[in-house]
């Protein structure tokens, strides 16, 4: 059980994940990516006639499935397998994160940050709300999320999908070395 609940280091979680991509590939040429699922909903979804989603979506709904199983393991493992004891996080990040008022009590997520009456400050806002809209906006510019260009793409030695991945990593210091810490002191 100790081996469920535990870490993995990333010398066994990430070649298990770099496995799905020939898997895939052997398994019917799917292409490894989540970000396409929300075309794939609405497509099936809502009765609109946009050429962008009048295809057969039924082809892709390994992918659904797939997206399914992550949310449905992700339940199984926070009831079943979820440590019960606080949260722990880095001690000069905690130290850090106590400066802006912010502080990992019990839950994964501080709930200074991340809860209802959060959303209705410009603090949640920005973070929850246009940080949605940013993921998502630049998930659709890019041509797919993260998992699709820096694992799949990246083991396909795809041009796009290395500037892609690249962006991200970019977008991810600046975001949390200089975005962050002036959104925290709001």
């Amino acid at each position: 059980m100790s081996i469920l609940t535990g870490s993995w280091p990333w010398y066994i979680a990430g070649p298990l994940i770099g496995l799905m991509v020939p898997l895939l590939l052997l398994l019917g040429n799917r292409h490894f990516g989540l970000s396409s699922n929300l075309r794939h909903i609405c497509a099936a979804c809502l009765p609109v006639k946009a050429p962008f989603f009048s295809y057969d979506w039924k082809k892709e709904s390994w992918n659904l499935l797939f997206a399914a199983g992550i949310v449905i393991g992700g339940l199984i493992a926070s009831t079943l397998l979820a440590d019960k004891g606080p949260s722990s996080i880095h001690p000069q990040l905690a130290v850090e994160m106590a400066g802006y008022g912010v502080t990992y009590a019990q839950a994964p997520l501080p709930a200074e940050l991340f809860n209802w009456p959060a959303l209705f400050t410009l603090k949640g806002f920005l973070l929850m709300i246009a940080g949605g809209f940013l993921v998502g906006f630049g998930t659709r510019y890019a041509g797919g999320c993260t998992s699709g260009h820096a694992i799949m793409g990246l083991s396909n030695l795809q041009w796009p999908s290395l500037v892609a991945t690249c962006c991200f990593m970019a977008g991810g210091f600046i975001m949390a070395n200089l975005v962050l810490p002036f959104i925290l002191h709001l």
